[in-house]
């Protein structure tokens, strides 16, 4: 499945839901793709039906503080290697602050975070919830970081 824009996104998820499927979104950074990213994403699909990833555009990574030099890939080739996973059936890449307009618009069933979102302030969940649906936290792969990745390199490096 191709990238899609927003609008995209939302037909192809009203397609899908009126042939039955359960629409799941994830959202991330996916910047240098790794295990623990792979391991999110499956545990995402695993839960059942269509699975959404929004993927932060590049204006939005720089806004979040990741680092002076994030992203390292670029947001079309993230997106690109994010929905030539098999476990991904769409990407989406938006642009604001938080996915919450994203939520808004594809309505999912199923908001997946990571468990080190437990506690904190869920941006679409409300919105979510409202519809009937719920928010899973998928359990946190310790010790993959494309932070950590990053500066094994720059060490590596000196």
């Amino acid at each position: 499945m191709p990238v899609l824009s927003a609008k995209d996104a939302a037909a192809f998820v009203d397609r899908e839901r009126q042939s039955g499927k359960v629409v799941i979104f994830t959202n991330g950074v996916f910047d240098l793709l790794h295990v623990g990213h792979l391991r999110y994403l499956q545990y995402s699909r695993g839960l059942g039906g269509l699975l959404i990833v929004g993927v932060n555009s590049d204006t939005s990574v720089r806004r979040l503080e990741k680092g002076k030099d994030r992203p390292v890939t670029p947001e079309d080739q993230r997106a690109e290697i994010v929905s030539g996973l098999a476990c991904v059936d769409a990407v989406v890449i938006f642009s604001e602050d938080t996915p919450a307009a994203i939520v808004e618009q594809l309505a999912p069933d199923v908001l997946v975070k990571g468990a080190d979102w437990e506690g904190r302030d869920i941006p679409g969940r409300e919105s979510v919830e409202r519809r009937g649906g719920r928010v899973v936290f998928a359990p946190f792969a310790a010790g993959y970081s494309t932070t950590n990745i990053l500066e094994t390199i720059k060490k590596s490096q000196r």
